[in-house]
């Protein structure tokens, strides 16, 4: 299979294919086993993730996901979906602006807010909300593999 073949099957795409505006989403209900293997992978045993008699004492009033769980799915969208497979993580600024409990859905977004042709670099606008709440919003700087880096 050749290159632009592969490519084109994971989803992904090239430099030359994204414009201004383009978005992607992706959307997954929170599990307490996301969250209690979110913990275990990552060692962030906060017990306002993990112990309700301890998280019913905070300002949540009860357990609540792990921020970086909820910026994990910017992240799923951006490397799965627009610009998709083969692009690479530069930055991201985040603002956690509201608390992800299990059983919310969350929906997050990419949309390209500016394209950088001499380094084939984007930056997208990222939010993820639950319903109407934007709970996590910032900005993600990616850089994205042009057509003629392909190897025949």
């Amino acid at each position: 299979m050749d290159s632009a073949r592969l490519h084109e099957d994971l989803n992904g795409y090239f430099f030359e294919d994204l414009s201004v505006g383009m978005s992607a989403v992706f959307a997954k209900t929170i599990t307490e086993a996301d969250i209690v293997l979110f913990s275990g992978v990552t060692g962030d045993m906060n017990p306002v993730h993990v112990n309700q008699e301890f998280a019913e004492g905070t300002i949540f009033k009860g357990r609540i996901a792990h921020g970086m769980l909820t910026a994990s799915l910017i992240s799923t969208v951006l490397g799965t979906k627009m610009p998709g497979p083969g692009c690479i993580y530069l930055s991201q600024d985040l603002r956690f602006l509201a608390p992800v409990r299990a059983g919310d859905t969350v929906e997050a977004r990419a949309v390209i807010t500016e394209l950088v042709p001499e380094k084939k670099r984007l930056i997208c606008k990222t939010t993820a909300r639950v319903g109407d709440t934007i709970v996590c919003d910032g900005q993600a700087k990616m850089m994205v593999r042009a057509r003629a880096e392909l190897r025949t």
